[in-house]
């Protein structure tokens, strides 16, 4: 009796063993939630943004100014315009409307955006400062008509320092190959 009711134990408690790791599993799976966020205002952030997302099975936000740019905002020849007043001022925070109530589910961040002036554009900083990134790690990427990542990488590791950030990359003309090359672990 002694010896079956010693089997049964064991067995009662491999089973609810193998029942802890079924949701651990699960709870792994959830906290591994993976956001693609992005900012564009031609459309071509949103391409590679999209893309990415496809990609790596994520979720895809967009962070929209709640005062959409319009052709005249965004005309760099012009130092009066929109975009050239914020990129002048380091303060600027461009407010935004597309607010994630669920930011504490994901566990990595991409962030995109098109690179303004070498460097992202100053509402790229609205949506860092909205969140609490703890624990997160953030990956920027961008699209650019001429420039590299870097200073853009190199200028939101020293504005947030205390964020785990990933290797950015520049995504003009990404292919779903390269994408996949670039985020295999």
């Amino acid at each position: 009796m002694k010896k079956i009711t010693l089997l049964l134990a064991v067995l009662l408690t491999l089973g609810l063993s193998a029942c802890s790791q079924g949701k651990k599993t699960k709870e792994t799976k959830e906290m591994d939630k993976v956001l693609v966020a992005f900012f564009s205002a031609s459309g071509t952030t949103r391409a590679a943004a999209a893309l990415l997302a496809e990609v790596i099975n994520a979720d895809l936000h967009e962070i929209t100014p709640e005062q959409p740019y319009t052709e005249a905002d965004l005309d760099w020849h012009n130092q009066e315009s929109r975009s050239s007043l914020e990129m002048k001022d380091l303060s600027s925070r461009p407010a935004i409307t597309s607010k994630l109530k669920n930011m504490s589910e994901y566990k990595v961040v991409y962030v995109g955006f098109p690179i303004w002036w070498y460097t992202c554009p100053t509402i790229i900083n609205t949506f860092m400062e909205a969140y609490d990134f703890r624990g997160k790690t953030v990956i920027p990427f961008a699209t650019s008509g001429g420039s590299s990542i870097d200073k853009a990488c190199a200028d939101l590791k020293a504005a947030y320092p205390d964020i785990n950030w990933g290797e950015g990359k520049l995504l003009n003309g990404c292919t779903k190959e390269d994408l996949a090359a670039w985020v295999k672990p």
